[in-house]
């Protein structure tokens, strides 16, 4: 397993990050990294999610929605192929640090038998640089609402 976690500050309630998060279609008017999100945020539904990780090729998947909690928490899980191959649990965390302060947590884990295979150098260091700059996009964007 391999795990990638990234966090920031916002200087934003959890309420404007998750606003911001759930408009899913101005993803592509603000987001490096998820350059766009299609379907309903609803738990057990699949939708539809393309990155484009900092100088690598673009990714389309389908994952499962496994949790979806007001300006609390929105993960998903994805795989390749089938489940074990290589699956991919995402997550964006959100935690009030005071009236107008927020912690966003944004984390992947990887699994299964293609992990060490697919997740290593370069692609690794990518996902990093892309989960960077999507946190740092939503900053700015939640900050200057």
């Amino acid at each position: 397993m391999r795990e990638i976690i990234t966090e920031i500050e916002i200087a934003a309630p959890p309420e404007r990050v998750w606003a911001i998060l759930t408009d899913l279609p101005a993803f592509p008017s603000w987001n490096p990294f998820i350059r766009s999100i299609a379907g309903r945020l609803i738990k057990g539904d699949r939708i539809d999610v393309l990155i484009s990780p900092p100088g690598q090729k673009a990714m389309r998947f389908r994952p499962v929605l496994l949790a979806v909690i007001s300006s609390s928490e929105l993960r998903w899980r994805g795989s390749l192929g089938f489940r074990g191959l290589f699956d991919g649990e995402h997550s964006f965390q959100l935690r009030s640090l005071s009236a107008n302060r927020t912690q966003l947590l944004q984390r992947e884990r990887f699994s299964g038998l293609l992990v060490p295979l697919i997740m290593r150098g370069e692609m690794l260091i990518a996902t990093r640089r892309g989960f960077t700059a999507m946190n740092e996009a939503l900053k700015s964007k939640a900050e200057a609402s």
